[in-house]
């Protein structure tokens, strides 16, 4: 039985951690470097690790406390690339106000490399602790923790009223009206999701990845194209993103990509939203970017960054040239 008092919620909110994480060998899709969404994944398992170290692990603050444990908001930024098998030590270090309703924490990551010591990652997390209602109500919530738990994923948050969704037929096509844009519908199945119904954070980074993916492909630049005709893979120094609202297993998402900036010709800048339809309106249940430039590679150990053509710019700007 794992009880909350004030000393395990004091070690949560106030002392920092360490744990060792190493990358996962599904993360390495070009050579041996991980892409960034499995760089994300090694800062919530440095989270979890903290909660765990501090006496209040996920499972047993939803199986004895009916509280689950979702990270609702990251923000992170890549500073050197991780390669398969790299061990890193992760640093969590608590950074939650008294005025907060979320739990705060900023994670650095860093790894040895020929004798070097680099710092790898920086990352600012948001967690709320969710009331389950799927199941029997497990006991009242315990106070320590209760500034903390909502009854719904962005409880916290002043939410956007949802806008009125014109036909089914039409929706993708409105969302993209007027903009650099692509989107798509697809159905929430439940290896996205945890807690028994709502989409998790993994997921929304496993769609981020996605996105990107089927907007080049979309402009005649695929990730196959751009490896085949020149060697050149994509690279996201940064990427944040937060949930507003929940997102219901077998519920239809809607994805929209944007591009917002493009910086120069080194790097493009896109926002992510995500919706549901509720009572004829979409609503939004997240929001985010992604920063992504490219790189060339040298060799199965080596790449270098480089700057777009001409064909690529006008790709992502939207003036898709034949190759």
């Amino acid at each position: 039985m794992t009880t909350v008092t004030d000393t395990t919620v004091k070690a949560l909110l106030t002392t920092a951690t360490t744990t060792q994480v190493r990358p996962r060998y599904e993360g390495s899709n070009i050579c041996t470097w991980i892409g960034f969404k499995h760089v994300n994944y090694l800062v919530e398992e440095a989270v979890l690790d903290h909660f765990r170290q501090s006496g209040l692990p996920a499972r047993a603050l939803y199986e004895e406390h009916g509280l689950g444990l979702d990270l609702v908001s990251i923000n992170t930024r890549i500073l050197h690339a991780f390669h398969m098998d790299d061990l890193a030590e992760a640093e969590v270090v608590p950074w939650t106000k008294d005025e907060d309703g979320t739990i705060g924490f900023k994670v650095t990551i860093q790894f040895e490399r020929d004798g070097e010591i680099h710092k790898a990652v920086t990352s600012k997390v948001r967690v709320s602790l969710r009331i389950d209602t799927y199941l029997e109500a497990a006991g009242p919530v315990p106070e320590q923790l209760a500034r903390f738990a909502v009854a719904e994923l962005g409880d916290d948050l002043e939410r956007e009223e949802g806008t009125t969704a014109p036909a089914e037929a039409d929706i993708l096509a409105s969302l993209t009206a007027g903009r650099n844009a692509y989107a798509w519908k697809w159905n929430i199945p439940y290896p996205y999701c945890h807690f028994t119904e709502r989409i998790q954070m993994s997921g929304y980074l496993r769609l981020m990845e996605e996105g990107k993916d089927r907007f080049v492909a979309d402009r005649g630049i695929s990730i196959k194209t751009l490896l085949d005709d020149r060697k050149w893979i994509p690279v996201v120094p940064r990427s944040d993103i937060r949930i507003l609202d929940e997102a219901l297993m077998e519920e239809d998402l809607y994805t929209v990509y944007t591009v917002e900036e493009v910086f120069k010709d080194f790097t493009y800048t896109s926002r992510m939203d995500f919706y549901v339809l509720r009572d004829g309106k979409l609503v939004k249940t997240a929001t985010g970017s992604i920063v992504h430039g490219y790189a060339v590679i040298g060799n199965r150990r080596d790449w270098s960054l480089v700057n777009f053509d001409q064909r690529v710019l006008d790709a992502i700007n939207g003036e898709v040239q034949s190759p």
